[in-house]
């Protein structure tokens, strides 16, 4: 388990713009830290196509969110920026749940002001919370966490609603709630990437969320860092490559009753034993066993 710096601390660094790829539970998130990567964004649409087998609408719940969070850090040293929902009710079901995942161990618990029933940020037939509404929650949210260290990212979801200009007039009414960062979901081109960073890059973090085959255009972490923005997600990526790996792998198993042509595209047994670290546990383990007479 690697140690990294807190997500604060790194996103106090002027020069560096955080990549997080998506993860949906621990297995992700250790793989995640193998390659490299100290953040990693907690999707709240990838735990419900992978836990519940139903797409992003809303129906996962505090709990369950909370229990896969808990289980990500307690096997990786990662920063995670987990998905909140709407807080998952109101203003005192907020409260509970920053309490919650930050205990959990969360770096950033990230709030939206989508109306119930909420759905994918990229799908149609959103709706949202008054300002008001949005900004005691976020107040509620402030006044929860025990600790600095804990950041509160507050995303609007109003573009796709109420147009460009008034996302940007509750961005800005978010900020003077003293948030840490801010989400603009759905931006739709380069040019209103621009005129955010024009009006916010200065004065907080901004986060990009890149979505494949959503109605944002999809930009490398570099030119994203280039036009502002201090944090870049790739929230769904995993469980989009995951579904089509699998849909591969039960059709051949299925037509050919046997894994034999796909071997080359598995880890082996002990491949997969080494990315576990099997062999760790199992030294660990032998030191707690009672020597035989």
């Amino acid at each position: 388990m690697q140690q990294v710096e807190t997500l604060k601390k790194a996103l106090s660094d002027s020069s560096q713009t955080i990549l997080a790829p998506g993860v949906y539970d621990a297995f992700t998130a250790l793989l995640a830290e193998q390659a490299g990567f100290k953040t990693v964004y907690l999707s709240g649409a990838s735990i419900a196509y992978t836990l519940l087998g139903t797409s992003d609408l809303g129906l996962s719940t505090y709990t369950e969110v909370e229990q896969v969070l808990r289980l990500i850090t307690d096997r990786t040293g990662l920063n995670v920026i987990v998905d909140a929902d709407t807080g998952f009710g109101n203003e005192l079901n907020t409260v509970r749940t920053v309490r919650g995942f930050e205990k959990a161990g969360a770096s950033m618990i990230q709030l939206e002001d989508q109306d119930y029933p909420k759905r994918c940020g990229h799908l149609q037939g959103k709706s949202v919370i008054p300002v008001t509404a949005m900004c005691a929650k976020l107040r509620a949210a402030l006044d929860a966490r025990r600790s600095d260290d804990t950041l509160i990212l507050a995303r609007t979801d109003s573009l796709a609603v109420e147009g460009f200009e008034a996302a940007l007039d509750r961005a800005e009414a978010y900020l003077e709630q003293g948030v840490d960062a801010l989400f603009i979901e759905a931006v739709r081109d380069e040019q209103q990437m621009q005129v955010i960073i024009q009006r916010f890059g200065h004065r907080i973090p901004l986060l990009a969320n890149m979505v494949e085959g959503g109605l944002t255009p999809i930009l490398p972490a570099h030119k994203l860092a280039e036009i502002g923005y201090k944090i870049v997600i790739f929230p769904g990526g995993a469980a989009r490559m995951m579904a089509h790996s699998l849909k591969r792998y039960y059709s051949v198993l299925q037509a050919e009753q046997t894994t034999e042509p796909l071997r080359q595209d598995m880890l082996t047994f002990d491949q997969l034993n080494e990315v576990l670290g099997t062999q760790d546990l199992l030294v660990q383990a032998q030191k707690y066993q009672t020597p035989s007479n």
